[in-house]
């Protein structure tokens, strides 16, 4: 499947995603129990938390400056090592202040490996083996975040929540210090612009990024709390929704990345938005455990159909663009993100479905610009490189 020189960064890759999401995902399974049982946190202060936590993802662009100093694949490193950091530290500050400051950490962690991750895969990978490429690194992150989930099973029955975060963190963060040593990279890769611009041919990556943003903040911060506040599950509930959930997304990401390639990026991101309004109205309306528990799971599978925006701009970019407007696009992704879930907080305080309706709306606008999709003709760009 690969040539000899992409071996190496698919290697370095896997490993190192599969680090984000033992940490992220674990970190997802335990932060709103530990939130609600320890800290007694409410809606509104989820929602500024999580605004908090997204102001890395704001400030992604800010990773080509980094990389003027540092060379792209250490700084996919050094951003595993403080996300890991992140993690463990949280038990330790038991206060909103604390789990603020903490999810502080972590994100900036998170958020610029992901960025140089998409823009490493974007530029090893060709514009036909980038989805598979993708598809299979999402499928290690499902398989990843089942072992994070049923090692939170057996931890939670001899630790508290401080321990559990420290063996997490800890496991990330040992990963990251191994990737720091490595050096996977080829010198036949074209440099990149280390400079922030915007072109007007990639409106429609900006706006759909965009609105995959704010589509995301609804999933991530109020679908899991309407889970743990409003229908009560406990951690090992929420353990098996995870496992379950990961489990069925190892088996169909690679598909989607199959399905890029053969039905086009159009079909896929209209099918997605299609669904992400039923789901986000079902979410607002559902009165049983087993309904919300469904839903989270086709939502989360959807969710992996926004590798598509990313496998469009490939297609339409220059090369030298890829890292610097792979950076802009996660900035933003998260200009929502900074204020969405804060204001989603209060408005969960008036009418928890307030947020689902709204989510439902974006849904609707994003359906009408997937629309726009239109690919050039294949040119040698489109050749493994």
């Amino acid at each position: 499947m690969f040539e000899s020189h992409q071996k190496p960064m698919f290697r370095f890759l896997a490993v190192l995603t599969a680090a984000s999401m033992v940490g992220l995902q674990g970190y997802a399974i335990l932060i709103n129990n530990f939130a609600v049982e320890s800290v007694h946190l409410e809606g509104k202060h989820i929602g500024i938390i999580q605004s908090v936590r997204e102001i890395p993802g704001f400030l992604a662009l800010t990773a080509v400056y980094v990389m003027m100093v540092i060379r792209e694949h250490r700084l996919s490193a050094f951003s595993i090592a403080l996300l890991g950091i992140g993690v463990g530290l949280t038990g330790f500050f038991p206060s909103f202040a604390g789990v603020t400051l903490t999810s502080l950490v972590l994100s900036f962690g998170f958020h610029y490996y992901e960025t140089t991750n998409q823009s490493l895969t974007l530029q090893y990978f060709s514009t036909h083996l980038s989805p598979l490429v993708m598809g299979k690194l999402r499928s290690l992150a499902a398989i990843s975040s089942i072992v994070a989930a049923g090692a939170i099973w057996v931890m939670g029955g001899f630790l508290g929540y401080r321990g559990m975060f420290l063996v997490l963190g800890g496991v990330v963060f040992c990963l990251g210090i191994w990737a720091l040593f490595q050096d996977p990279t080829h010198e036949s890769i074209p440099p990149q612009k280390l400079r922030m611009f915007l072109k007007r041919r990639y409106w429609l990556y900006y706006a759909l990024t965009f609105m995959s943003g704010a589509r995301r903040q609804i999933f991530m911060v109020f679908s899991i709390f309407l889970l743990v506040k409003l229908f009560h599950f406990s951690v090992r509930e929420m353990t098996i929704l995870f496992i379950v959930n990961n489990a069925i997304n190892w088996f169909v990401n690679p598909l989607i990345g199959r399905a890029i390639n053969a039905f086009g990026e159009r079909l896929l991101c209209s099918i997605e938005y299609i669904g992400v309004v039923a789901i986000f109205l079902t979410y607002a309306y559902a009165s049983s455990k087993g309904m919300v528990a469904a839903m989270y799971i086709i939502d989360s599978i959807l969710f992996n159909f926004a590798v598509a925006i990313r496998t469009y701009f490939q297609k339409i970019a220059d090369r030298e663009d890829i890292a610097p407007t792979t950076a802009v696009g996660f900035t933003i992704n998260h200009i929502a993100a900074v204020f969405l879930p804060a204001l989603g907080g209060y408005l969960w305080m008036i009418d928890y479905r307030i947020p689902f309706i709204g989510g439902a709306a974006l849904g609707v606008v994003s359906l009408v610009l997937a629309q726009f999709i239109r690919l050039p003709a294949r040119t040698g760009q489109a050749a493994a490189h």
